[in-house]
């Protein structure tokens, strides 16, 4: 969820995002962790500092990748998807347990690259739909009205390819004779038009039934056995060169107009933006502004000196790591991306391993390091109220649905909070996860009550909260089970 107080950053506007600036907007969703916090800001701001260099200067200047270190539950990825939502820089969440060695099966590490091209150019083709959203209105209004209508009230609509002369001259029409010029409207079916036109701006419309005639790509019946993994190891876009192959057929769907304005924008927004330039801008995102989170580290650290078993595979996916990290040339279907200017942002517990069980030429790609501590009690007791999307404030807008009021009291918050740590001391430490549990059998009976119930105002106060959990704090067995 992003800030609701004000927007992200826009592009080149990122002057006001000084450190503790930045400090300040994660304050909002992560309770505590400041040298975490204090970490990434000054990681952030040297990207906007490296942007007024000089090229020369700037090409020198690599991001210090951070890691972060520390149990489940205490915010490592919450700091650092924040931090990408404040920055509006494309991020991606991987786990290093997800990818094997090159020769085994499984993820190359290289596809983490092409995951953050493809949310890169996402993001800014977001950006530029927003950009032409009137215009795309306007167009999708017209597309319905001629479906209500079966006359196009402007141009007519024709996509690009279907009259292929057409195309070859520019997408000039062929002069017509005038036996074959559309006929002229008469005045009965302007006037039906602008009527219709008025009832669907006012909103009258919308549960009408339309059918929409659209183009769709036939599936090309190609069978390659990895071909989706071969494709994506070499950077090819073998669904985009075999469906331009393959002609495309135009079939009619039946929906509500509601459904249809739904259904045709991100159609007529694709038709008025500049995609080779959306893919161009995406890829310098990617390669400039792009932040990678790769949790779960300390699965794929080495405890043995073996030369055989699991910690061969392991010890490969850090040395297929290495050079990604430190900067190479990767193919995507997009075109090649270099990830020198990437920020890497590692974590994992180490409750097993530790950081020095890394191999050391990959624990050097991380110089910056920091330690997440366990969350206490009066910690909790902050996360249920304090955040912009507490927990507190998502139960009781759920609820307030259903015209039920929630009033949380002191002493049930920090009942609440104090059931939450005790259960992560008693049976397994799952860090601020353990509220949603504790918070959902807390309030199990009135969130299924609430639709039919006639008490509109409930007071969840330390006795209401220990009646609701009291047996399974009592039975050990039952609580490990349920939470």
């Amino acid at each position: 969820m992003e800030p609701t107080s004000e927007p992200p950053i826009a592009l080149g506007q990122e002057d006001n995002l000084t450190p503790k600036r930045i400090v300040e907007l994660l304050n909002r969703y992560i309770v505590g962790q400041d040298p975490a916090k204090k970490s990434v800001a000054i990681a952030l701001r040297n990207r906007i500092r490296r942007q007024r260099l000089s090229e020369k200067m700037r090409r020198e200047i690599i991001p210090k990748n951070i890691l972060m270190m520390g149990p489940t539950g205490v915010g490592k990825t919450e700091i650092a998807r924040r931090l990408a939502q404040i920055s509006r820089s494309p991020f991606i969440k991987v786990e290093a347990s997800r990818f094997t060695e090159v020769g085994y099966v499984g993820r190359s590490v290289e596809s983490m690259i092409r995951d953050l091209v493809e949310a890169s150019i996402n993001m800014i083709k977001s950006d530029e739909m927003r950009r032409v959203k009137a215009q795309a209105e306007i167009e999708v209004e017209n597309r319905i009205l001629e479906a209500l209508t079966r006359t196009r009230p402007s141009k007519p609509h024709q996509p690009f390819g279907e009259n292929f002369l057409g195309a070859l001259l520019g997408n000039r029409q062929p002069s017509q004779s005038p036996e074959q010029q559309p006929p002229q409207q008469d005045p009965n079916q302007k006037d039906q038009i602008s009527s219709m036109r008025e009832k669907l701006n006012q909103g009258l419309l919308e549960d009408n039934d339309v059918e929409l005639e659209i183009e769709q790509a036939a599936a090309p019946a190609i069978g390659m056995i990895g071909g989706g993994d071969m494709a994506e190891e070499m950077g090819i876009d073998l669904q985009g060169v075999f469906g331009n192959l393959v002609p495309k057929k135009r079939v009619t769907k039946r929906m509500k107009v509601r459904e249809a304005r739904k259904f045709l924008f991100p159609i007529e927004a694709e038709k008025l933006i500049d995609m080779d330039k959306t893919v161009q801008t995406g890829l310098d995102m990617a390669q400039e502004r792009g932040i990678i989170f790769i949790d779960e580290i300390d699965k794929v650290a080495s405890k043995s000196s073996s030369g055989s078993g699991p910690d061969v595979s392991r010890e490969g996916v850090q040395r297929d790591l290495l050079p990604i990290v430190e900067g190479t040339n990767v193919m995507t279907k997009h075109g090649m991306v270099r990830t020198d200017y990437i920020l890497f942002i590692a974590a994992g517990a180490f409750h097993i391993s530790k950081p020095a069980d890394l191999i050391p030429e990959f624990q050097g790609r991380f110089p910056i390091r920091v330690e997440l501590v366990p969350l206490t009690v009066q910690d909790f007791e902050r996360i249920v109220v304090e955040p912009e999307n507490s927990l507190l404030k998502q139960y009781t807008a759920l609820l307030d649905t259903d015209g039920v009021t929630l009033d949380f009291t002191p002493d049930g918050i920090r009942e609440i909070a104090h059931i939450a740590f005790t259960l992560n001391e008693r049976i397994e430490n799952i860090g601020a996860r353990r509220l949603y549990t504790v918070m959902e059998k807390t309030l199990e009976d009135i969130s299924f009550e609430a639709p039919d119930t006639s008490e509109k105002q409930v007071h969840i106060d330390q006795d209401f909260v220990r009646k609701h959990l009291e047996s399974i704090l009592q039975d050990e067995d039952l609580s490990s089970y349920i939470l």
